[in-house]
């Protein structure tokens, strides 16, 4: 049991103002694992008012950047020192595989924070600008109080990815995890406060959508970095509008893989399998439709059902296990039901489609292969967010990039071929912000992000430390 009785709030550890805890369900076990406070309004106040305190009078947004850039080195290396507990708590948290959780979970918000501080020491902080009498001094400044909402399923990873870029921009920042998993943030608090983070910077407060949606409409927040679906993403933008705050989003995703016929059958399975059932569905990148010609389909089904009936479903904390549980009883309500609505619409399971009989606890849905599925069915178009994934023909590649792009979602999508640049070029066809050839990952610092109702602006890189600076224009008179 890890039992938090305080919140993190300005440099320091709080007793809640309110007496509501959270207790955090191992998925695997359906045992309670962890308690932390539930945040109310009043401890978002505090947070808020601690973050606007340190923005306004604190040192922070004054240092030079380099100091701001060597604070992130030094906790990038505090947690990577603290990896394997880090990892231990996500898993137990929310039941992402441990395979997973050692290759993503855990060096990614590393990676994040380090990259980060690099691109801040190369970042053009100010420019001049010539001009007929005079010059004009651009300068990149901090945006203000940042509100960071950050979800369940890569709880580290997109806390870091919001965190990085806000606070080497010299914002403050209150962050609220989900509900499902804030243990992993009360270590990422014990590193920021022991490499000196000034009070007030980073604030730290679990909590539901009350808390939330106090956080991310009060006055004092200047911007809000929201991560989760596309509908609370609407309302978050809402709220945002009302007072023009600034906003980003990173929403959800219904990516489309099309395999191109001169594919080489066995290696695209196997790259492809990871991709459309990465931490068990639950990606907001995960490749759930898979597009493939009619005249290689059997074919495709016959070989990609066969690698799915053998991928190892169990423990998270398993090495060996590929597909965990989904994070909460609800999720996994959630995806039976979309199950049905398949199998009502006409669309045939070749592998899965219940529970698995392995497992007689824990939140699970065996890895499901629909076929005979059209693009118009809600299998197709809405984001399930577990281990389900629908192929889809067609004709030629025109009709497959045609129907890659009806889609609502813009968020990323692949390409499988012997040719790179011809896939190359039916990505530059695809609407979507993310787009690999043959599974090729991305960078640290590429721009993550995307299209339609996929999202607004891109975190990583230098778009997102774009997203936490706003733009001044200084003229400067001539000698003359």
């Amino acid at each position: 049991m890890h039992i938090h009785t305080r919140l993190y709030t300005d440099g320091d550890w709080l007793d809640p103002l309110g007496d509501g805890t959270i207790d955090v369900i191992s998925p695997y076990t359906e045992e309670i694992v962890g308690r932390v406070p539930d945040g109310t309004p009043a401890d978002i106040e505090r947070a808020v008012a601690a973050a606007r305190a340190a923005f306004d009078t604190g040192p922070w947004p004054r240092l030079p950047v380099a100091d701001r850039a060597d604070l992130l080195d030094r906790a990038a290396d505090l947690l990577e020192r603290r990896a394997a507990e880090v990892g231990a708590l996500i898993i137990a948290e929310m039941g992402s595989p441990a395979s997973f959780v050692a290759a993503g979970q855990v060096p990614a918000p590393i990676a994040f924070l380090r990259a980060a501080a690099a691109l801040a020491r190369e970042f053009p902080f100010e420019e001049y600008l010539g001009g007929d009498g005079g010059q004009t001094l651009v300068l990149q400044e901090p945006v203000g109080v940042v509100a960071c909402v950050v979800p369940s399923n890569f709880p580290l990873l997109l806390a870091a990815a919001q965190l990085a870029p806000a606070i080497v921009a010299g914002c403050c920042v209150v962050l609220k995890p989900a509900p499902e998993s804030p243990l992993d943030t009360y270590v990422l608090a014990e590193i920021l406060r022991e490499v000196g983070l000034p009070p007030g910077v980073v604030n730290i407060v679990p909590g539901g959508s009350v808390a939330g949606a106090h956080l991310v409409r009060h006055p004092d927040v200047d911007k809000v970095a929201y991560t989760g679906s596309a509908a609370v993403g609407r309302q978050v933008a809402s709220w945002c509008g009302e007072r023009l705050a600034r906003v980003s989003l990173e929403l959800g995703g219904k990516s489309a893989a099309i395999i191109l016929d001169d594919a080489p059958l066995e290696r695209t399975v196997a790259d492809l399998l990871p991709m459309a059932f990465l931490n068990s569905g639950q990606a907001c990148v995960a490749q759930t439709r898979i597009l493939v010609s009619r005249r290689r389909h059997d074919e495709f089904v016959d070989a990609f059902a066969e690698a799915m009936t053998a991928m190892t479903i169990g423990d998270p904390a398993d090495l060996g296990t590929q597909i965990g549980p989904l994070l909460a009883r609800r999720q996994r309500d959630r995806v039976e039901g979309y199950l049905d609505l398949g199998r009502d619409a006409g669309a045939k399971i070749v592998v899965g489609g219940g529970r698995p009989a392995s497992q007689p606890r824990g939140w699970f849905v065996e890895p499901t292969l629909f076929v005979d599925v059209d693009n118009s069915m809600r299998i197709a178009r809405e984001e399930i967010f577990g281990p389900v994934v629908c192929v889809l023909d067609y004709d030629d590649p025109d009709e497959a990039v045609a129907i890659a792009n009806d889609s609502e979602y813009g968020l990323s999508g692949s390409v499988w071929t012997a040719d790179v640049a011809a896939g190359v070029d039916i990505a530059r066809r695809v609407r979507t912000g993310m787009v690999s050839v043959n599974g090729a990952s991305q960078a640290s610092d590429a721009p993550f992000g995307g299209f339609k109702n996929s999202g607004i602006g891109r975190e990583c890189g230098t778009a997102g430390l774009r997203l936490y600076l706003e733009t001044k224009a200084v003229g400067i008179p001539g000698s003359g």
